[in-house]
């Protein structure tokens, strides 16, 4: 399942750029006479672009090192997200990082491009061409030296080979995915609307392969803005009549992954609202008219999202010999050090990094990623001083659940209060509006991050509350 929604710890004041300093000087003003070490970063995700940005304030800047992010992606959108933009609650453009603007501000440098291959022995990097629209090539395939590699590309969609799932359901991997739900959603809702005959049986209809917390957030999410869609005058359909919002579960509960009082407080908040759960329930085969199930049941659904299951991008599986495990991530000492290079880290949902004591592996989780650039900006900086590295430890912060408007829940962990706290409500949604703060904090310190926070209050009261194309 997608990266779930979790706290982390700030990151060190210290660290951030000064609410009061003048913005920084751009990465093109930098001396070219820079001779320093080469630290590529691959993928701008949460761990990355987090990783890429302070070693560029710290390192970059001041000519202590060559800072590059290479990342196939011309913007950044906090992956948590992307449940809204699936639902229309969110406009991607209002939240997205721009590489090219954050290299210009923060000392290092963008280049566009997907990585496609690894030279260890020479330490080179190769990227493949980019091609726009048209079929015109953007960039030509090329290799970037580095002397430290940073990976962190995040994970996919593992649909476990189900017949049919990589043609008829849609994964939320990308913003571009999510809007492309979202133009789905409004489009069954006008042709309903138009077409001659009533509303057949499933044609919106939306079902939710995963009960993690990508799935469960959009199974509330849905059940509003489907409304709020409707109610812009689409008055031939019938929310209760027409509209069903399924979540299916192969595990016995909703959240298998969080502890067991979240998870039966989302099943009751969700049917409340009225979406449909089934769990112990596992999937046979999507078609383009639904989903069966294993006991051969079949639920109609004009919509079906995957939301099951993560593994690490193919590319991983066969890069120049790195260990992988079967979930193609790249297996990574305790010090983020990849098993057969010291040269090449890994860090975040890409990176299999065990727990101490054999207590598994370090869940993929925003908390994670944030915890892991945090400790991986340190351990660059003992490298080039030719010191130690320390060790990654995890602290579990605990994890929210936004059920929308509706309410979240979750659980408090660490050192704040000793043991888990079970949270509801209004205090566990600011919390959970605290995370993506957190976040914006990290990449562009606490003044930005808290304008951004009050432009986004404001600008839910100039305009409808969900995406109507």
């Amino acid at each position: 399942m997608p990266k779930l929604n979790t706290l982390s710890a700030p990151p060190d004041a210290a660290s951030g750029t000064s609410q009061i300093d003048p913005p920084p000087a751009p990465a093109s003003q930098l001396p070219e006479a820079n001779k320093g070490p080469n630290i590529v970063v691959v993928g701008g995700g949460a761990a990355g672009l987090e990783l890429v940005t302070r070693l560029g304030d710290r390192l970059g800047r001041p000519g202590r090192a060559r800072i590059t992010l290479v990342e196939r992606a011309r913007t950044h959108l906090w992956k948590p997200l992307l449940h809204e933009v699936a639902a229309g609650s969110l406009d991607p453009n209002a939240h997205e990082v721009n590489y090219l603007a954050q290299a210009h501000w923060h000392g290092f440098r963008y280049r566009f491009g997907e990585m496609v291959g690894l030279d260890r022995a020479a330490k080179k990097l190769h990227l493949g061409g980019t091609f726009d629209d048209e079929g015109r090539e953007i960039t030509p395939p090329r290799a970037i030296d580095y002397d430290i590699l940073a990976i962190a590309i995040g994970s996919v969609t593992n649909d476990f080979g189900t017949p049919g799932a990589a043609e008829h359901a849609v994964r939320l991997e990308t913003p571009a995915q999510a809007a492309r739900f979202n133009r789905r959603l409004v489009n069954a809702c006008l042709r309903a609307q138009t077409q001659a005959e009533p509303v057949r049986p499933g044609q919106l209809h939306v079902a939710i392969i995963g009960a993690g917390a990508t799935g469960t957030e959009l199974a509330a999410e849905l059940h509003r803005t489907l409304r709020e869609v409707i109610a812009h005058g689409l008055d031939r359909i019938d929310p209760q009549r027409d509209i069903r919002i399924v979540l299916i579960e192969a595990a016995d509960r909703l959240l298998p992954a969080l502890p067991e009082r979240i998870s039966r407080a989302t099943r009751r908040l969700l049917e409340n609202m009225g979406v449909e759960v089934r769990t112990g329930a596992r999937v046979k085969e999507v078609t383009g008219q639904g989903i069966r199930l294993a006991d051969d049941s079949f639920i109609p659904a004009e919509l079906v999202v995957w939301a099951a299951g993560v593994k690490a991008p193919e590319i991983l599986r066969d890069l120049d010999g790195l260990e992988v495990n079967r979930l193609n991530q790249l297996v990574v000492e305790p010090t983020l050090q990849t098993t057969r290079d010291p040269n090449i880290f890994a860090l975040g949902d890409c990176a299999a990094c065990a727990l101490p004591g054999g207590a598994g592996f370090v869940p993929p989780r925003a908390q994670a990623a944030h915890q892991q650039a945090d400790h991986m900006l340190a351990q660059i900086e003992k490298r080039l001083r030719g010191q130690e590295l320390a060790p990654f430890v995890y602290r579990d912060f605990g994890s929210l659940v936004s059920l929308g408007h509706h309410s979240t829940v979750g659980n408090l962990m660490g050192t704040i209060f000793g043991r888990g706290v079970f949270i509801e409500g209004l205090f566990a949604r600011m919390m959970y509006q605290s995370m993506r703060v957190m976040h914006e904090r990290a990449l562009n310190g606490t003044f930005h991050a808290v304008i951004s926070f009050l432009s986004r209050g404001l600008s839910r009261h100039t305009g409808p509350s969900v995406k109507l194309h």
